[in-house]
């Protein structure tokens, strides 16, 4: 994770790499790139306080055993502790509302239907903690860059056609390395 002033938004951008979170109440974006990873971003309708967290949920999965699997632990873990921060700030439950990206099938990626298994994910989570979506850009074959401004809930969404192979690349190796924690 990473903070940088970028003057088109003349504000700070802190930018999540894979299975990083962020939450603040400041007036300040949070940008990542997604493949077939997905991102929720949470935030307080109307108070100003939001976050948001990259995921990559490796594993195949039938909807009914999307929380039993020992691989849905990172996805489950990255968004208990993007809950746990939000709740740090003295969130209202009831106005948390949620707008979630990603999940594309690139080309490139060697495991398939892990962008499916993403959004069934956070689907099935923000469901269960009675957490309504509502905006998404899920799925497709193209990758995202999503900048989210917690402080007003707004999200920018831009499509990536260059560089698709890369993303993939990023996302194949971080995967590796999940294989060996589980």
């Amino acid at each position: 994770m990473k903070e940088i002033f970028v003057e088109k938004f003349k504000q700070n951008l802190v930018i999540l790499n894979i299975g990083e979170y962020y939450a603040t109440p400041k007036k300040e974006g949070i940008a990542t790139v997604l493949g077939s990873c997905v991102s929720a971003c949470i935030f307080e309708e109307g108070g100003g306080i939001g976050g948001m967290n990259h995921i990559l949920l490796p594993g195949d999965f039938r909807d009914e055993e999307i929380f039993l699997s020992p691989v849905s632990r990172f996805g489950m873990y990255a968004m208990e502790l993007l809950m746990g921060e939000l709740i740090k700030l003295h969130v209202d439950r009831d106005r948390l509302r949620a707008k979630v990206f990603g999940g594309a099938e690139i080309i490139g990626s060697h495991v398939s239907g892990v962008g499916l298994t993403n959004i069934n994910f956070v689907k099935s989570f923000l469901s269960m903690e009675k957490i309504p979506i509502v905006s998404s850009d899920l799925g497709g074959k193209t990758a995202r860059k999503i900048y989210f401004f917690p402080h007003s809930g707004k999200v920018l969404v831009k499509k990536i056609i260059h560089n698709v192979g890369k993303i993939s690349t990023i996302e194949d190796k971080y995967r590796e390395k999940l294989k060996y924690e589980i």
